[in-house]
């Protein structure tokens, strides 16, 4: 009887051991991380990144993405970076170059966005205003100095050859507010952005499309610090995979995005619908490729409010090195 006690004590112990060496050897599961979205809820910027969470594809990829951290974009989105314990996510291209300057450590890993077609600009229904020619000698709302909407419409204005001097930008603080100041006649034009244009389409009407008018420039990038890079390089690139699955997911099938769209961001079914065929029709969501004439686009916009002044070195600032291999060469 000893015996038997004996050996069954060994044996215990020997699948105890042999347990935990099992689960010693087996690969950990992806932890949960959170990552950050420059106007996540407010634009389309981030719907990709919604798709692949709800379709499982970042796990596929190999990491568990959570939840996004929104932030209303510029510096804040960088700042909220660099303090995650995930330091991923998606800004402007001029706030990824604001921290460049200001000699923080950020690369920029993949692209986002590469289409302005969610903006526009728009004027009351019985406005005189029927081109962008009818603007000189009157006041047009942006958002703010040296925003995204203020350089779309400086460079459509160079586009139509219209001087810029001729026409009264103002202020507003955000799209709402540009509308409060359109119909109470504080201005002719404000810059709208979609999805907020689709909803209230039926109070004004557009003067034009800035996507008509503009060609494809980079929008949006990915950035990452140089320290996260090299030392969790696995992770980087499975976020960057991850995302572009979700891009891919989207244009194979735009009504899950819809869906996907119409929950995240509380729109109505219709809405919902109509931005993601506007943004897939311009093909807005870059799969992570970057294109050396869309950036450069950007930058000549970026001049033109000043954020930019001389060359930008994009060697020291790019690195396509965490793509997939087959987006590398692209």
């Amino acid at each position: 009887m000893k015996k038997i006690a004996t050996l069954a004590r060994l044996s215990i112990l020997l699948l105890t051991g042999l347990s935990g060496l099992l689960a010693a050897s087996a690969p950990a599961p992806a932890s949960a991380d959170e990552i950050s979205v420059t106007q996540w809820g407010n634009s389309l910027y981030g719907l990709p990144y919604a798709v692949a969470m709800e379709q499982g594809l970042f796990k596929k990829a190999g990491v568990d993405i959570t939840g996004i951290l929104s932030s209303g974009g510029g510096g804040t989105t960088v700042r909220n970076i660099l303090a995650g314990s995930t330091p991923y996510g998606e800004v402007a291209i001029a706030a990824a170059l604001a921290a460049q300057r200001e000699g923080l450590d950020v690369v920029i890993v993949n692209t986002g966005t590469r289409s302005v077609a969610e903006s526009s600009l728009v004027t009351m229904p019985g406005s005189p205003i029927k081109s962008v020619a009818d603007l000189a000698g009157r006041k047009v709302a942006i958002t703010s100095p040296k925003s995204v909407s203020e350089m779309l419409f400086l460079l459509v204005l160079k586009d139509k050859g219209i001087d810029a001097a001729k026409i009264t930008r103002v202020a507003s603080g955000g799209y709402p507010n540009s509308l409060t100041m359109l119909e109470q006649g504080a201005v002719s034009a404000a810059a709208l952005i979609e999805p907020l244009s689709i909803i209230r389409k039926d109070k004004y009407r557009t003067v034009y499309k800035t996507g008509d008018i503009l060609k494809p420039m980079t929008t949006s990038v990915g950035i990452t610090t140089r320290k996260f890079a090299e030392e969790q390089p696995q992770k980087l690139r499975a976020i960057i995979a991850g995302r572009r699955a979700g891009v891919d997911a989207l244009y194979a099938d735009p009504a899950a995005g819809a869906k996907i769209l119409e929950r995240d961001f509380k729109l109505s079914p219709a809405v919902a619908k109509e931005a993601v065929g506007n943004m897939i029709a311009a093909h807005m969501w870059s799969r992570g490729e970057f294109n050396q004439a869309e950036l450069d686009r950007m930058i000549d916009g970026l001049r033109l409010i000043g954020e930019v002044k001389g060359d930008v070195d994009w060697h020291a600032l790019v690195n396509a090195g965490y793509l997939p291999a087959d987006l590398k060469g692209k």
